[in-house]
């Protein structure tokens, strides 16, 4: 595994190093509810629109499209909703709420799963747009500054990480694999900057 690792790296080109690195540092200032992880989101997302086209991953092209535009709404809502301690609150929502959204999501990932696999040579067309669909939903939780975005991203991040070493991602899945790991303290962090709010 990391002798794959280390000859992709060195056979890849700079836009996934870059990428990743970007990526990496997005998470990481999105744990500590830093404005600026939307900088480092919106450039990693732009340069993997493109490394997923190639890949013939389309709805995770689609995906970082979207991405990027979150990051600039992401950008907009945690500077237009900060409170008086200079920072946008972190919130939790209904189950109920959450438990529509996974309908929704799972009706549009079988439906756009369908039209991939009708109307192109897409790798998992299904679980692609799986992915997608609920990756779009945690994003929108991130801007919201929703809790429960971390436990979606646990369920994503895993399964993103089996879809991209499959396609001879191996920079991108060890992407993953680091956000797997990052994600509880994220959790961690966000509830307890609730807990703080609260007192």
């Amino acid at each position: 595994m990391l002798t794959q690792i280390i000859e992709q790296a060195r056979s890849q080109s700079i836009y996934e190093i870059v990428a990743v690195l970007a990526a990496i540092a997005y998470l990481s200032l999105a744990i500590r509810q830093n404005i600026a992880c939307w900088f480092f989101a919106a450039f990693s997302t732009a340069i993997y629109v493109g490394l997923f086209i190639e890949a013939r991953l389309y709805m995770e092209s689609l995906l970082n499209a979207f991405y990027f535009v979150m990051a600039i709404y992401g950008w907009y809502v945690w500077r237009a909703g900060r409170d008086v301690g200079g920072s946008r609150p972190v919130a939790i929502w209904s189950r109920n709420r959450h438990f529509a959204a996974i309908l929704i999501i799972v009706t549009l990932s079988i439906g756009s799963g369908m039209l991939l696999s009708a109307n192109s040579d897409a790798a998992f067309p299904y679980i692609d747009s799986l992915t997608t669909w609920f990756a779009i939903w945690a994003t929108f939780l991130v801007a919201q500054k929703v809790l429960e975005n971390w436990w979606y991203w646990l369920v994503i991040d895993i399964a993103s990480i089996v879809i991209y070493w499959s396609r001879d991602l191996q920079l991108t899945a060890l992407l993953f694999v680091v956000y797997v790991i990052m994600i509880p303290f994220g959790l961690v962090s966000w509830s307890r900057s609730m807990r703080e709010q609260r007192t």
